[in-house]
């Protein structure tokens, strides 16, 4: 039992400014961010993206210029995205097993120089190949499975081998966790960390970042085959289940705010780390209020961030983690 008014005024705790710190029941802190950066070729290259106000594609000095920072700020991790030049897309996405690529330049050269930083790296076939689309396709366009998880077998490996610490497959194959998960072990990659996109959904709120890894323009047809329907729920449970029986560290969902009823009941069906993706949607969004006054960068920031701890993510893929991190810094 407890008591009511007067003897009980829930305004009492919220009075003042120590008192609501003391009080609070979720907390947020730059340690709880991982920050999404896109890769070019070039040296010094600070591209920005049109459609993502304040974010730059950057070579990869730029890359471990802005690891120093994220150590800097208390960011305990980074996620890589590579723009891979189209005279090496294919069909077939070969050149994601070349282990001089542009994301394995990329994984190196920031381990050499923050070794302190988590490197979280991106298994997909999207930004090498000529179509958009995340696998192979057969000859009417569907993106087969078991092939596709072979193919993304052979990344995998070749981002371990270059030193990343999270493979993050994110194309929503079948079975790809185990084949992995199989692959890392019998390759000595024990320490590796798996953090799938389990619940990665079929969604209009990527369109930011196809621009910014260059196959926006390439993409035939849509993903509907493989990434999940926005109306299902239960199948994002099913989904994740699969995951972590086949060795998942972690599970994400993706995107973020429109699914936080899903972040939700994963936490609570599973109590595994779970993260969630504010993807560029969401951050082209907020960004498009700002600039058009109808809201304060600052706090609408802290308190999606917020959102995404109460509804029990362990932490965020946000474009905004620099800038959330010097906030929460003060």
């Amino acid at each position: 039992m407890t008591a009511s008014y007067p003897a009980l005024r829930l305004r009492r705790t919220r009075a003042s400014t120590w008192s609501r710190r003391l009080h609070a029941e979720t907390v947020l802190t730059p340690a709880d961010l991982i920050w999404p950066l896109f890769i070019a070729e070039g040296h010094g290259v600070e591209d920005p993206i049109a459609s993502l106000p304040g974010v730059s594609r950057w070579s990869i000095d730029g890359i471990v210029a802005r690891g120093r920072e994220a150590r800097d700020l208390g960011i305990p991790c980074i996620a890589l995205f590579p723009n891979t030049p189209s005279h090496l897309r294919t069909d077939d996405g070969r050149e994601a097993l070349n282990p001089d690529n542009l994301m394995c330049r990329a994984i190196r050269a920031l381990k050499d120089a923050v070794p302190e930083v988590g490197v979280l790296t991106d298994v997909a076939l999207d930004p090498y190949t000529t179509h958009g689309h995340d696998g192979l396709v057969d000859a009417a366009g569907y993106v087969v499975n078991d092939a596709t998880s072979e193919a993304l077998v052979g990344q995998a490996l070749t981002q371990a081998e270059a030193g990343s610490d999270i493979i993050a497959p994110s194309d929503m194959m079948d079975g790809r966790i185990g084949a992995i998960r199989t692959a890392l072990e019998d390759g000595g990659h024990h320490n590796v960390q798996i953090m799938s996109y389990a619940a990665k959904y079929a969604s209009a709120f990527y369109g930011p970042f196809r621009d910014a890894v260059g196959s926006r323009g390439l993409l035939k047809g849509d993903k509907k085959t493989y990434q999940m329907d926005s109306a299902n729920a239960e199948e994002a449970l099913r989904e994740v289940a699969l995951d972590l029986a086949e060795g998942a560290d972690s599970v994400m969902v993706k995107p973020g705010m429109p699914y936080l009823d899903i972040i939700l009941r994963v936490k609570s069906e599973f109590q595994v780390p779970v993260f969630a993706y504010q993807v560029s949607g969401e951050y082209a969004m907020i960004e498009a209020a700002v600039a058009a006054g109808a809201a304060d960068r600052d706090a609408m920031v802290l308190e999606c961030l917020m959102a995404f701890k109460r509804a029990g993510t362990s932490g965020v893929l946000t474009y905004h983690a620099a800038h959330a991190a010097r906030l929460l810094g003060k």
